[in-house]
């Protein structure tokens, strides 16, 4: 079984995380410049199995397409082409900015090391990541529970 990475792909730097080869686990890997997010996953991919990827999908508090996709849809069309074989999903990404933010003030970080932007960017992949997770084990469970009764 190959991991699951999420990525929260912004105008300049794009967060990476990804999960444990059993899929248990979501961690933070990094934060790259957009322009160096292709070289980046194409060398990851080929040294780590990766089944699917999940990019963050920016929306609206009314649930539709926020203004930021217009930079993120043809990032993740050159994804598809570029990796054929991984399957890409996408996960609404509404709020992890700012519970990427909380995180760190609740562990314990200084005001300084809260401005590290890289850091959100990797937090809110990661937060990404957690909620696809969560997501597939409740349609897990549901078909589950479907296939007893």
């Amino acid at each position: 079984m190959g991991r699951i990475m999420a990525i929260d792909y912004g105008q300049k730097r794009v967060g990476i995380s990804v999960t444990d080869e059993s899929r248990i686990i979501a961690t933070g890997l990094t934060t790259v410049h957009v322009k160096d997010v292709m070289d980046y996953l194409k060398k990851y991919i080929s040294t780590e199995k990766v089944d699917c990827i999940v990019v963050g999908e920016p929306k609206d508090m009314k649930n539709r397409a926020s203004d930021a996709s217009r930079f993120i849809e043809p990032f993740v069309k050159h994804l598809k082409k570029q990796f054929p074989d991984i399957t890409v999903e996408r996960m609404d990404e509404r709020f992890t900015s700012q519970m990427a933010f909380q995180t760190m003030i609740d562990a314990g970080l200084s005001k300084k090391g809260r401005q590290n932007k890289e850091l959100v960017d990797t937090i809110s992949a990661t937060l990404i990541l957690q909620s696809y997770m969560e997501k597939v084990r409740h349609e897990n469970q549901r078909n589950n529970s479907d296939n007893l009764a």
